[in-house]
């Protein structure tokens, strides 16, 4: 199986081992078309978001306005911070100049003269390492003013590499927008949406890494050849991150539309001890868990994980075995969405809380039966009430997790236990008890 994004080349970060592996010359193919046409043979590939919504990037190119006064630009997201997670600093390690490459050519098919990389801000290795990369490509003319030399063409563009600090809110688009802005990390309204309104009031374009890094081949390989690898509906490889239970935790790169089981027993090498597996979250810990029992026949790609019940997500596998405590896994995952809750919106800032606080209860042995629906009826009011989508990351692992293995978590409450009213008086003002009574 060809790898397009990791391909297995020693030393491939080096600008000149890339260029002796055809590295610039699909935008230098590029620059010869019409942006429309790079436009629609991103479409025609059927190359779909690597960050997790899996959208159709060359749709969302088309939505650049082509005409307008105003500068346009493109924001490339690696702020890859959700637990589990943990594929785009590879291609910042191992494939720089292949991100750079797509950079520019997306540039140019979206009109944009800047563009900024967005890096999660504690990769601090990847940060330097990218920068690296991108310094030499600058110095090398295929970056910059020098690209009008380098390419024979009137187009060129500037990319700048923008310092996260480690907030996981400003993986969210308009988040990021607003960071690099120099602004609070809160998350926009929409619409209007980034490509009518983004970057300082202009039209911009957000990707993800991978995402970006699967365009040089397409243009060299022609959208045929990468609409035919994988899944029809969900084309080309896709960057699995596994981790938890498994012999041989890593970044691995197949074909979209693989077994979960042949990824976790054929590449990551199994359970250790050869332990059964209670519990996968498929796409990162915002994703609804699948049970273990129920992963046999499993695809990685994202219809065959909606139709599972779930969804594919940044594509970060995490497996638990059968030992695991799903009630002390779910609460650390509660926790990490009331801690990055940037507090915008009541649902998110109020629930997120109610959640880790009902979840450390459980934990305490002092859970009951009635706060199990309560977790799930407060993370039906998060989810779909909050103005980004951290509210539904943090409701589905709650939601799912508690309906799916509703009878692991009956064994971990009392029947004995129920809760004791907060304020007795205003909760019995209307009912038919006397004052005295109650004052007793």
């Amino acid at each position: 199986m060809e790898k397009i994004v990791l391909p297995d080349i020693k030393d491939f970060h080096k600008l000149e081992v890339y260029l002796q592996h055809g590295g610039y010359s699909a935008a230098k193919k590029a620059f010869g078309q019409s942006s429309d046409d790079i436009i629609d043979q991103v479409k025609r590939s059927g190359l779909r978001g690597r960050g997790g919504a899996a959208f159709l990037t060359g749709l969302k190119w088309s939505f650049m306005p082509k005409t307008t006064d105003k500068p346009k630009y493109l924001c490339v997201n690696g702020d890859e911070s959700e637990p589990g997670s943990f594929k785009d600093r590879q291609i910042f390690e191992y494939n720089p100049h292949q991100l750079i490459e797509g950079i520019i050519i997306t540039c140019y098919a979206i009109g944009a003269k800047v563009a900024y990389i967005y890096i999660r801000g504690e990769y601090h290795k990847w940060i330097k390492l990218m920068q690296k990369a991108l310094d030499d490509a600058y110095a090398a003319g295929y970056v910059g003013e020098k690209m009008k030399e380098k390419f024979g063409t009137d187009f060129y563009c500037d990319i700048f590499i923008h310092k996260g600090a480690g907030a996981y809110i400003c993986g969210e688009e308009s988040a990021l927008m607003n960071s690099i802005e120099g602004k609070r990390g809160y998350p926009r309204v929409k619409p209007p949406f980034p490509a009518q309104n983004g970057l300082w009031g202009c039209p911009t374009t957000i990707n993800n890494v991978e995402t970006i890094t699967n365009v040089p081949p397409i243009i060299n390989k022609g959208w045929e050849w990468f609409a035919s690898i994988g899944e029809p509906k969900h084309p080309g490889t896709i960057l699995f991150g596994v981790s938890g239970h498994v012999n041989k935790p890593g970044v691995y790169e197949l074909p979209s539309g693989t077994l979960l089981t042949d990824i976790i027993y054929n590449y990551a090498g199994g359970v250790p001890g050869n332990k059964k597996i209670l519990c996968v979250i498929p796409g990162g810990s915002s994703m609804p868990p699948l049970r273990g029992d129920q992963i046999e026949g499993v695809k990685m790609d994202a219809e065959s994980l909606k139709a599972a019940g779930s969804a594919i997500g940044t594509g970060g596998i995490m497996v638990m075995d059968e030992d695991t405590d799903l009630v002390k896994v779910l609460a650390r995952i509660a926790h990490f969405y009331h801690h990055e809750s940037c507090g915008q919106c009541t649902p998110c800032r109020e629930g997120t809380g109610w959640l880790e606080k009902i979840l450390k209860r459980l934990i305490a042995g002092k859970g009951s039966v009635s706060d199990l629906d309560l977790l799930i009826t407060v993370a039906n009011q998060i989810e779909g009430n909050t103005i980004c989508a951290l509210g539904e990351a943090a409701a589905w692992p709650v939601k799912f997790m508690v309906e799916r293995f509703r009878d692991y978590f009956e064994q971990r409450v009392s029947k004995e236990i129920s809760l004791p009213v907060a304020n007795k008086v205003h909760s019995m003002r209307h009912t038919a008890i006397p004052v005295e009574e109650i004052k007793h």
